[in-house]
């Protein structure tokens, strides 16, 4: 699902903050006092993956355990290497198992950053190493997942789950089907599904918001603007949750996560016009990825499937 991030404290190095801090060659990460176990280096890593695979094969079976793991290991890899690059000091995947009112079995992975980031070309490296890479992986599953699709009769909205298609989808399946007739809709299998979770979460994180992979990448960017973005964020999501209640799960996201990116060890490192294109890159990314409204319905769709009558 992205980073977990060390919580931001005030220290009497706060105040030096507004002068340049000390040079990538300069940077040595925090040392444990002791050298951890195997079950906290990598055995509760290992145990949560195992549940997580087996949440999602009792979910939907094989393909989507192996497709929708493939993209999310790969993601959380991303962020980890970056880490282990920046001499970061960084948790393996923490994958979340919830075979409980899920669609896939899980609620995705996350890796935990233990020791401060050293300037802004890290944090945006760190960033955007998940989402890119997940997409990377994404793309094969979603060809794969055109094989399985197929035109079906679209029921009534309380006769089961319809979701809404990113834009990646929508340009796939027209191209597979041309326009999809009124009344029917285009039926996915396993891999249909792990290939539509996996744009989801990526494009999930690369909401350029709080402490989500986008708000890494938009606070390397832009440093303190970056807060002006994400409180814009939340008042259009809270707007648009009038239209489809959806949007109240952004909203609730947003006040979650916090809309005020923390320091880095040194913000005044400069980041070059490289990985200016790099974000470029990560807002198509992310265009073609996020899905607004996933669950297609409305306050009246919501209300008639919990049975409210006024």
């Amino acid at each position: 699902m992205g980073l977990s991030p060390p919580a931001p404290s005030v220290s009497p190095d706060e105040a030096r903050l507004s002068e340049p801090g000390p040079s990538f060659e300069d940077w040595v990460p925090i040392q444990p006092e002791r050298r951890p176990g195997a079950w906290q280096t990598w055995g509760r890593n290992l145990f949560l993956f195992a549940l997580t695979a087996a949440s999602i094969y009792v979910s939907g079976g094989p393909l989507l355990a192996l497709g929708l793991l493939s993209i999310l290991f790969s993601h959380e890899m991303g962020h980890y290497l970056a880490c282990r690059y920046y001499r970061v000091d960084a948790t393996l995947p923490f994958f979340i198992p919830f075979p409980v009112f899920s669609l896939v079995g899980t609620l995705g992975a996350f890796i935990r950053i233990r020791s401060p980031i050293p300037n802004r070309r890290a944090l945006f490296d760190i960033g955007i190493a998940g989402p890119l890479a997940g997409f990377v992986v994404c793309l094969p599953v979603v060809a794969l997942s055109v094989r399985e699709m197929s035109l079906a009769t679209a029921g009534p909205p309380t006769a089961g789950i319809y979701l809404n298609d990113p834009l990646l989808l929508q340009w796939l399946t027209t191209w597979v089907f041309g326009n999809v007739p009124d009344g029917m809709t285009v039926s996915i299998g396993p891999l249909g599904l792990a290939a539509w979770f996996g744009l989801f979460l990526t494009g999930l994180n690369l909401i350029p918001i709080g402490q989500l992979d986008g708000g890494h990448v938009m606070y390397a960017l832009f440093r303190e603007r970056a807060t002006v973005v994400s409180r814009v964020g939340w008042w259009i999501c809270l707007g648009l949750a009038y239209f489809n209640p959806s949007w109240i799960l952004w909203a609730i996201l947003i006040l979650f996560l916090g809309r005020r990116h923390p320091r880095t060890l040194n913000d005044y490192a400069p980041l070059g016009r490289g990985r200016a294109v790099v974000g470029a890159l990560g807002l198509l990314v992310f265009a073609v990825c996020f899905v607004p409204d996933p669950i297609v319905g409305s306050w009246a769709t919501l209300r008639e499937l919990l049975g409210i009558r006024f």
